[in-house]
């Protein structure tokens, strides 16, 4: 998991492999999301006062027209998700795999139609961002569908409503690959998994473990095996560095820094932000403990 930055990022902007919008463009698809968004507020408004009036089958019948509603617009969001994936360099933004996970998909993070809790409970999704695109996540099939509506809270959490909106102040347990501060949590071993960095304090590991779980970052069996490949092709290229190195004489035998220095290349490559599966790589530096590859690496 990489660190999206999505507060300076837009579709105007230019990136690899993406046309960039035009201003207006970009107006008219916000424009766009803001009449649906109307057409959902008007629905469940609806529905609310069919609970008022103690109409409950009414009312269920107007938040299913609603759910009905975002799913008929699936392709508004649809038609940013190669602006998603460009930001991420093509990876999905959970695993950082390209197409170990199967199928791309735009994954919502706070889920639009309902939202499970912890045990068995389900409350109301978080319809009023189905066509937000702050709360669109590039994903990969395998970590989209084993998530779902999940989105469980901490017992002591906030939890925003259409009527009290406090998004910024809930704690959910699922890592956020647009928050900097989730994204340092997830380390990675030389097993291939995903585990919680050595710092993590109980309640972030308890995240870690969590989100680790429900994005099926160990279960899915193709991303521990690519995982152990980059490790081991990174663990090879920092012993045959530092093998080099411990063999290089000044004037004397000076013909193993051009060695050295083709390996640092391979492993600055590796741990490059655009690189497949990066923060493995940067984890086998890091486990190495080696000042000159960390400052290579930083």
């Amino acid at each position: 998991m990489r660190w999206i930055d999505f507060e300076n990022k837009k579709p105007t902007d230019a990136l690899p492999n993406w046309s960039r919008w035009t201003p207006a463009k970009w107006s008219a698809w916000k424009a766009e999301s803001q009449r649906l968004l109307a057409l959902l507020i008007q629905l469940n408004c609806e529905a609310d006062t069919f609970y008022l009036a103690i109409n409950p089958e009414a009312g269920k019948a107007k938040i299913q027209e609603r759910n009905d509603t975002i799913d008929s617009n699936s392709s508004h969001w649809g038609r940013l998700k190669p602006w998603l994936f460009a930001l991420s360099h093509g990876k999905c933004w959970f695993t950082e795999g390209r197409d170990i996970c199967s199928h791309k998909d735009v994954e919502h993070f706070r889920p639009k139609k309902e939202a499970k809790q912890s045990g068995d409970a389900i409350k109301d999704g978080y319809w009023w961002l189905a066509f937000e695109y702050s709360n669109f996540r590039a994903s990969g099939n395998v970590p989209n569908r084993k998530k779902g509506g999940w989105f469980p809270l901490h017992k002591e959490s906030l939890c925003s409503t259409y009527s009290a909106r406090c998004e910024e102040s809930e704690t959910p347990y699922l890592l956020d690959p647009t928050r900097q501060a989730d994204v340092v949590l997830l380390a990675f071993n030389e097993e291939g998994n995903a585990i919680p960095a050595p710092e993590a304090d109980d309640w972030e590991k308890e995240r870690v473990n969590v989100s680790i779980e429900r994005l099926k970052l160990n279960d899915h069996d193709a991303l521990p095996d690519e995982r152990r490949r980059v490790w081991d092709t990174v663990q090879n290229a920092i012993e045959a560095y530092l093998d080099a190195k411990s063999k290089y004489r000044a004037g004397i035998n000076p013909a193993p820094a051009e060695k050295a220095e083709e390996k640092l290349r391979q492993i600055r490559a590796m741990t490059k932000e655009n690189a497949e599966l990066s923060q493995v790589a940067l984890w086998c530096v890091r486990f190495h403990d080696d000042p000159k590859l960390l400052r290579l690496v930083s």
